[in-house]
């Protein structure tokens, strides 16, 4: 039996994950699996650099299957105006999406000590439940359960009836809520507004002051392909400040265009010489930034932002962010942090503040 399997669906899951491997004793290391899921995210060839980079013994790819790609789980995933009928409806739906998983899933996960999940209210979770195998779930991003409380914001009416229901397997509630999760591990548990007694806090800041050298050259090599192109990119300029700007997939193309443009405009300035702009995109921001910002620097979006903490030397003027959590940052100078209020400009309220119609 092997000790360990992380199931990674983003580049930040896959950070977390080796993060946790590289605080533990060097002879305990190699004992765990890493299982990416190829449903939200291009891994391109990360797999490979895993597989070289001496943390885990073997890596999966996981074709796995949102609910939509199974007509015979999507008749059950619809309103049917009665509390009772959509319970009956959910708890056929819960059973049969984690069914429909069987053929994709790439591995035995009995055959591990300890199963990590980040972020189980994708099909894994109810896989796991179906197959009744206890494992622990990690949040899907820094804090972020702090502005958008996935789970009770998908079951807010009647929460508690749908928690009893999920205590014993009849439907399935994500983050802490499902029978067979053991415990979900959050960063830091006075900024989550809402409790869950499953919520254990394993603050990250332990996790990345306890890395050597050694464990900062293992995930810059690991996560970032092209280096010598970024750092030439960095020092091109070295007498004049520069901006990193870190985009997300916020709202439709257009107006996530509209929004980067007036970061820039309104952040993207300082007191000095006319900075120089950097533009990381979001793993998963599919916007074309290189042809929409010809006039800026834009750096490879494959790979965590946090990874850039471990760059010797490098140091950004200002780093400016909407929703990504910035706290972690270290290679800023200032870090302008947007939020809520900054969105409400570009989309109605409701679609950002989900924890405030909990």
């Amino acid at each position: 039996m092997k000790n360990r399997v992380y199931v990674c669906h983003t580049y930040y899951h896959v950070y977390v994950a080796c993060l946790k491997e590289l605080n533990l004793p060097g002879e305990e290391r190699k004992n765990a699996d890493l299982v990416l899921s190829t449903m939200s995210n291009d891994f391109g060839d990360l797999r490979s650099r895993a597989l070289k980079c001496g943390l885990f013994d073997e890596v999966y790819m996981f074709e796995e299957k949102e609910d939509v790609n199974f007509p015979e789980v999507m008749k059950y995933h619809k309103d049917r105006g009665n509390l009772l009928w959509n319970m009956l409806a959910r708890m056929k739906y819960t059973k049969l999406l984690g069914k429909m998983q069987q053929n994709y899933v790439p591995v035995d996960f009995r055959k591990y000590k300890d199963v990590y999940v980040f972020c189980d209210s994708d099909p894994i979770g109810y896989y796991l439940s179906y197959k009744k195998i206890p494992y622990h779930a990690l949040e899907d991003g820094l804090d972020c359960l702090a502005t958008y409380d996935t789970a009770r914001y998908d079951n807010r009416g009647h929460f508690g009836l749908k928690a009893f229901l999920a205590a014993r397997n009849l439907i399935f509630i994500q983050n802490g809520w499902a029978k067979y999760c053991l415990d979900m591990e959050v960063n830091d548990l006075s900024v989550l507004p809402y409790p869950c007694p499953k919520y254990i806090e394993r603050p990250r800041k332990e996790l990345t002051e306890r890395l050597d050298e050694e464990g900062k050259g293992i995930l810059v090599r690991l996560f970032i392909e092209d280096m010598d192109e970024i750092l030439e990119k960095i020092n091109g300029d070295s007498g004049r400040d520069k901006i990193l700007l870190l985009t997300e997939p916020l709202c439709e193309l257009d107006v996530r265009e509209r929004i980067f443009r007036d970061c820039i405009e309104m952040y993207g300035k300082t007191d000095g010489e006319e900075p120089v702009v950097f533009i990381k995109p979001h793993p998963r921001d599919v916007l074309d930034y290189r042809k929409v910002f010809p006039e800026h620097i834009v750096l490879d979006g494959k790979f965590p932002m946090e990874v850039l903490n471990y760059i010797p030397g490098l140091k950004f003027r200002r780093v400016i962010s909407v929703f990504t959590v910035v706290h972690s940052i270290q290679f800023a100078e200032e870090i302008v942090y947007l939020g809520e209020d900054f969105m409400d400009g570009y989309e109605e309220p409701e679609k950002h503040r989900q924890n405030e119609m909990i």
